[in-house]
């Protein structure tokens, strides 16, 4: 039979800060915009979408190297994180010209996507 050692992993001291920065970041977004709500997205291997939307309807994201980095961010920034990124939620995201021009690119003589 063989010997099995367990070896005990250190804390990774930058994910730790990582998720401080990111939950400051969250921080400084619903303090500039009255409050804020967010929605955590599974991207892969790339990591984790933070959808952040404030209480005067702006709204932006980060990205988080891994989910559970971003769920820890958002949990220490305090904000209300939703499931989904569903209707009611998603209502109250104000969008202006800017946005519908660029979503829209070419198909309405808006700037193009390039």
């Amino acid at each position: 039979m063989a010997d099995t050692q367990q070896v005990e992993t250190k804390p990774d001291r930058w994910a730790e800060r990582r998720v401080a920065r990111l939950a400051g970041r969250i921080g400084a977004f619903s303090k500039a915009h009255g409050g804020a709500e967010g929605q955590v997205a599974y991207l892969g291997e790339r990591g984790a979408r933070i959808v952040l939307v404030g209480a005067d309807g702006a709204w932006g994201d980060l990205v988080a190297r891994t989910y559970d980095s971003a769920l820890k961010a958002v949990e220490k920034s305090g904000i209300t994180v939703h499931e989904d990124f569903d209707g009611e939620f998603a209502a109250k995201v104000t969008t202006g010209r800017y946005e519908w021009s660029r979503m829209a690119g070419i198909q309405v003589g808006g700037p193009s996507n390039t």
